[in-house]
């Protein structure tokens, strides 16, 4: 019995050794630049959710279109968090900055809000042009009265922005480049309709 559990053991031990070995990961921060402050303020309270994407884009990989109707995704490297969860903090992030919304919140924090930013995010990815990487990202927002779940305003958000070369590295720092500007955009447009709808 006893030469059986070492023979076991030792089975066990020599399987172990021959499993793959998990890749070395490079784990990416989306980076971002901090608007400027505002100093105007508004009386409404906003909760912003995190995106809906579908299954290729709920994940933390770093997705490619190496061609058109080819998706991959880059090896080695991963974001800090899925990706929906990724830009919603870019978003509350620029919100802060921004400085006209004080009550801000989030889906997971279930607190009372005015208004909320519904949104499905459609593209978040590279894709080459001209032999160059560029990053887009693509969002369908709806701002909606979180009162009676009625859309008060709705606009797709589209920016690319071109790497400044093929490696990762700058691709990521697209990737952030693109999210200053959808911020950007997605900050003003929220604040101009939410004064439309609670003026």
């Amino acid at each position: 019995m006893k030469r059986l559990s070492l023979l076991l053991a030792a089975g066990l031990l020599s399987a172990c050794s021959i499993l793959p070995q998990s890749e070395p990961l490079d784990i990416y921060l989306l980076p971002g630049a901090a608007l400027p402050a505002q100093t105007q303020r508004v009386d409404w309270s906003l909760r912003v959710n995190s995106p809906v994407s579908n299954q290729l884009l709920d994940g933390t990989r770093i997705v490619v279109l190496p061609e058109p109707g080819r998706v991959n995704t880059y090896q080695g490297v991963r974001w800090s968090e899925r990706t929906p969860q990724l830009l919603r903090g870019r978003l509350l992030d620029a919100f802060h900055d921004d400085g006209r919304v004080q009550a801000l919140s989030n889906e997971e924090q279930r607190l009372q809000a005015d208004l909320e930013l519904v949104s499905d995010l459609r593209s978040f990815h590279s894709q080459y042009r001209d032999g160059r990487p560029e990053a887009l990202i693509q969002l369908d927002v709806r701002l909606v009265d979180a009162r009676d779940q009625r859309i008060l305003a709705s606009r797709r958000f589209s920016v690319s922005q071109s790497a400044s070369d093929t490696s990762i590295a700058a691709v990521v720092k697209a990737f952030g480049q693109a999210g200053d500007r959808l911020s950007r955009e997605l900050v003003d447009w929220t604040l101009a309709e939410g004064q439309r709808a609670n003026p």
